[in-house]
């Protein structure tokens, strides 16, 4: 959902400008130049940044060996207010992948960047494809759109058709390609979405879950107004300001927890995904975090309470989050205790006024009919886009006979995306090794609760040891 590399400030610079005009029609070589961005054709009030240059003013170039020479071409152009980069690798397979990037905030210039799996996937002789978008935002059904054209701009850039296309991306970039397949079926032999919202507006629900219980917990009155004033997020911060000694809890420091506030993170956990490992470490690494800006000088969930924008995650027509029907648990006990009744009785409740939509318009709905095999990963200490999201795909899935098209592996790591190359590489490999001789890869029985609570959760896959994940070693 956010710009990612292991943290989640979102990356929203400018590129660098130069003298030269872009001519954006044809698809062409990267120039030695930058080109200042350009107004979009399509979006009023938009600019659209040189697809040759990364944001630092770097002109893109073709991968190359170790001595220099280069190994692909790649092609860039601007197309429907939506800039492009290709790279087709000079031994190319005839596959394509397409990357859908994840989420930049609401500045109004796009740009696109490079797959993490870029020099692998050239290594392994496919062409990869990646837009820009034409808006930034939330909004997924413009990344399906633009991301499904570059299938017909690589045939049309390239001269030639790939003959499978596999569809990838990272955060909201994994709500695109969840979608992207189910939208276009026949567009896709495979898909990879990594730290995705799988679960549509049930990533915006567990927002609200995470505050909600917090003011419950400590007693203090917020609300959830459909239309937010103007001085609304002054009315936040000062709730926010009352919640927040009482849990134990400073923005920008490790918190001490309170007695409100670990029951408030035995809370958080059972909604994000259940007992697992590390999640004392991850919840303290989010606590100690700060929000997005604006709202930086809070606490990360803080932040990014619905209530700040209606619910409607500036892109849907209404409310699109409810908790009307949530029963929340501290415990895994058979039945509530009392402690945890009174918090059902204190929480605020909110309804819903608007849904997940079923065309692309809004905030697309994921409905968990997989047409081809989809190999996931997910950290299961990210508290931004939770490692529930999995959970909530993977039910789907079984609701609609598709589990046997499904497989989800669980990473040791608290930060947003934090993956190494080596879990990318295996995972990506697995996935055209299903797809190509129809043996379903390994992964984790993320639905089963004792599996999921079990010391060595996610070490069957994870490559590398993060500092920051703090629970007992891997076995031997």
């Amino acid at each position: 959902m956010v710009t990612y590399r292991k943290h989640f400030v979102a990356v929203l610079a400018v590129a660098v400008v130069c003298a030269t005009a872009l001519v954006a029609p044809p698809a062409t070589a990267a120039p030695a130049a930058c080109a200042a961005p350009v107004p979009s054709t399509t979006q009023p009030g938009y600019l659209v940044a040189d697809p040759a240059c990364d944001l630092d003013g770097t002109p893109f170039r073709a991968l190359t060996d170790a001595s220099g020479t280069p190994i692909a071409r790649v092609l860039t152009g601007i197309r429907a207010g939506a800039a492009y980069r290709i790279e087709v690798p000079l031994h190319w397979n005839g596959e394509l992948v397409v990357y859908a990037h994840g989420y930049r905030g609401s500045d109004t210039t796009v740009y696109v960047d490079d797959p993490a799996l870029r020099a692998h996937y050239v290594a392994q002789g496919f062409a990869w494809a990646a837009s820009s978008y034409s808006t930034n935002g939330y909004d997924v059904g413009q990344g399906v759109r633009d991301s499904y054209a570059l299938i017909d701009v690589f045939r049309q850039v390239t001269g030639s058709a790939a003959r499978a296309v596999y569809m990838t991306g990272a955060s909201m970039g994994g709500h695109v390609t969840a979608v992207a397949i189910e939208k276009h079926p026949r567009a896709f032999v495979g898909a990879m979405p990594y730290c995705g919202v799988l679960g549509d507006t049930e990533l915006f629900d567990y927002f609200l879950d995470a505050n909600v219980t917090a003011a419950a917990l400590t007693g203090v009155d917020v609300d959830f107004p459909l239309t937010p004033p103007a001085d609304y997020q002054d009315t936040w911060r000062a709730q926010v300001a009352a919640v927040l000694p009482q849990l134990g809890v400073t923005a920008g420091a490790p918190p001490v927890l309170t007695a409100a506030g670990h029951t408030w993170s035995d809370v958080v956990e059972r909604r994000s995904g259940g007992e697992r490992p590390g999640f004392d470490g991850s919840f303290a690494y989010w606590n100690a975090a700060r929000s997005l800006a604006p709202l930086d000088d809070l606490p990360f969930l803080f932040g990014i309470y619905p209530g700040l924008t209606g619910g409607t995650g500036g892109i849907a027509d209404g409310n699109v989050t409810d908790n009307r029907f949530t029963l929340y648990r501290s415990t895994d006990r058979r039945w509530p205790t009392a402690a945890e009744w009174r918090l059902n009785a204190d929480v605020l409740r909110v309804r819903r006024t608007a849904g997940p939509s079923r065309g692309l318009d809004g905030i697309p709905r994921v409905h968990g009919r997989p047409p081809v095999p989809v190999l996931s990963l997910h950290d299961i200490g990210d508290l931004f886009v939770p490692f529930s999201m999995e959970q909530v795909y993977a039910r789907r899935a079984a609701l609609h006979g598709r589990s046997g098209l499904f497989v989800s592996r669980a990473i040791r790591g608290v930060g947003h995306c934090d993956f190494t190359p080596a879990e990318l590489e295996r995972a990506f490999d697995d996935l055209v090794g299903w797809v190509r001789h129809g043996t379903r890869p390994g992964g984790d029985a993320i639905l089963d609760r004792r599996t999921v609570a079990a010391p060595e959760f996610g070490c069957r896959w994870t490559v590398g040891v993060r500092s920051t994940f703090t629970a007992p070693p891997c076995p031997a």
